[in-house]
Parts: structure tokens; sequence; C-alpha cells
């Protein structure tokens, strides 16, 4: 819009960086000394950094559902996991590709379950002009194992983090045989190294495809959605990234919290449960080395907006879709109770 006195305004780009499982203070500009984001420190000091920003709610689905279209999850009829986005729900792509941007969302979306079907079928594109969906690193052949076998396919035995139980039971149930590797644990409670070149991960992938996307563009404006699985378990990190931390000097939550909450002061043991110092802390260290790998890569993708000549034109939003509970309760993952550690996030 000019304001009728003949000034051409550009609308300006947008690029969401969106982790998934980030609790608020897994970052150094929030105050803790512990953890290694020096690129995302700099992003939030040459912003807008909000201390207190809290998501509609502490899962995954219900929380994209709400943050890509305004509404609430009880609007939405999203209130939990494995509902999925009805296509007619309007997203934030729709809206601004009514004004002539182009969109994309690159690795994870989660608007649709994903232990229940074919990842190779078309996906429904909610408004989006270019999606490359990957919502889990490696079980499924998705557009992440495409990117792996198209530049080093001798890797692709290597990169599944493991498939989820309720995936399991479905191949099982529906007799599917992919023929994919996965670790033959699936939750291991404790930083591991990724077996495959550190350039391979699925961050580095969400990570390479972004700067593709952006190295593509030209006058028109465009939205940019980079969906990480990182700092979301199972801890699974390059080396070089665990390698920038002293794991026995990390801090650990209290013994006060981490006292167990409602039904778990009497059940402790469930797969989320923290069963000692050494293994919690093994956890945190993993945690932060994916927030850390993370950090690295947006670095980079920063790095080809001002490459591109777009650092002016764009604006650059971080953030996640819940928490992490990370010993807190002496539990991990999210849910509820909704306090602090799993609906408190970056932004």
């Amino acid at each position: 819009a000019d304001g009728g006195r003949g000034i051409r305004v550009r609308r300006p780009n947008i690029l969401i960086l969106y982790t998934d499982q980030q609790r608020w203070d897994a970052l150094g500009a929030a105050g803790n000394a512990e953890i290694r984001t020096p690129n995302l420190d700099r992003l939030a000091a040459s912003g807008t950094r909000f201390s207190h920003h809290f998501v509609q709610n502490p899962v995954c689905m219900p929380s994209r559902a709400s943050f890509l279209s305004g509404q609430y999850p009880e609007t939405l009829g999203i209130s939990h996991m494995g509902v999925l986005l009805p296509e007619d729900i309007w997203l934030l792509p729709r809206y601004l590709g009514a004004y002539g941007y182009r969109t994309a969302n690159i690795g994870k979306l989660h608007a649709l379950p994903h232990a229940n079907r074919d990842h190779r079928e078309p996906h429904p594109r909610y408004g989006f002009d270019y999606l490359e969906i990957s919502d889990e690193p490696g079980p499924y052949e998705d557009a992440y194992r495409a990117w792996v076998r198209a530049i080093a396919p001798e890797h692709l035995d290597a990169i599944s983090l493991g498939l989820p139980p309720s995936a399991a039971v479905w191949q099982a149930t529906m007799g599917v045989q992919d023929g994919i590797l996965h670790p033959a644990e699936r939750f291991p409670k404790r930083a591991v190294p990724f077996p495959a070149p550190d350039e391979l991960t699925h961050t580095a992938f969400v990570s390479d495809r972004t700067r593709a996307f952006i190295g593509q563009q030209g006058e028109s404006p465009w939205l940019c959605i980079a969906g990480f699985y990182s700092p979301h378990s199972p801890w699974i990190v390059p080396q070089r990234y665990l390698d920038l931390y002293d794991a026995d000097a990390l801090t650990l939550p209290s013994e006060t919290v981490r006292q167990p909450f409602g039904e778990d002061a009497t059940n402790r043991d469930s797969l989320d449960t923290a069963s000692s110092d050494d293994e919690l802390r093994s956890a945190i260290h993993g945690y932060y080395a994916m927030v850390s790998e993370v950090d690295d890569h947006v670095g980079r993708i920063i790095d080809t907006l001002e490459a591109q000549g777009m650092t002016d034109d764009t604006m650059v939003i971080f953030t996640s879709d819940h928490g992490e509970w990370l010993g807190k309760y002496g539990r991990y993952g999210k849910g509820h109770p909704a306090d602090d550690a799993v609906s408190r996030v970056p932004l």
C-alpha cells in the first residue's frame, strides 16, 4: 500500500525458525550460562526477546495447529496428539498467499499423524506453495531420507533415530516392510553421538533446504518455516556438539524440583522417568548439544540472508512448539501439568 502518496512499500519476507520441545531457558539469552547458543543470543540482542511467551498446549500437534492458525486448540477441536488438522482451516501461508507471498515449510509440520501413513504420498498443502515434509528424523521414507539418498546414499542405514512405537504397531498390523534400519533402542536416556557424518543430520537437512529456498527467491516476498526436530528426544547429536560441554559440570534440577507429581508419585517405572543423576546429566548434555547444533545452523541461515542482501527485508522469528521436563517431577518429555517447563518457550 502507498497511502495515496505514490510510495511503494515492499512487504517483508518472513522466516520462522521453529524448534521442537525447546524450553524457555534452553537459551543463553534467557540467562542460562551453561548452554552455548551464540547465534540465537545475537538474534535476540538485535531484536525483541519475549521472556514470558507461553504456547496454547503442551504437546506438538495442537500447539502447532494453534500457532499457524491463530486459533485456540479448543476452537480447532485439536486438544491432543493424533488429530489431523482439517485442510479447510486457514493457516498463515494461505493468508499471506493472498498478498503475493511464496510460501514454504521445510522439515517438521506435524499437521497429520505420522505413525499410520505412507510418507511418500502427497501431503495436503495447507496453502503452502512448497513443501519438504519430514516430521521425524529418519524412520520413514520422506523428504529427509530422499535428501540423504541423493547426496550420501551409503549412509541411509545410519540416519534413523528410531521407529516410534505407534508406527511399529501400525506397520505390523498392515504388513508394512519398508526395509529401513532402526537403532535397537528407541529412547536411550542419555546423550548418543550421531552415527553418520555431521552434515547428514535432520537439522542439517532443514538448514540446507531452507538456505536453498532462500537462495532461489526473487523480488516477491516469501514465508519460509524451517521446522527443526531438535532438541526433541532421543538426544542423538554429532560428537562435536557434545564436545562443547563438560557433562560433569552441568547443573541438575534440585531434588525438590524432581519430586514426582500426581500419579508419578507412585508409578516410577514409566518410560519417561529419570532414574539417576548420571542418566539425567547425560540427557541434559545431549539436549543442550542438540540446541547448539540448531544454533550453528541458524547462524548459517542468517549468513545466507546476508549473502542474498535480504537481511533488512526479512522478519526472523525463532520459537518452539512446547518445552521439555528435563528432570522436573523426575520426568522427560512434555504434557500436563503444563507449567513453565513445558508451556513456556523462546520467542
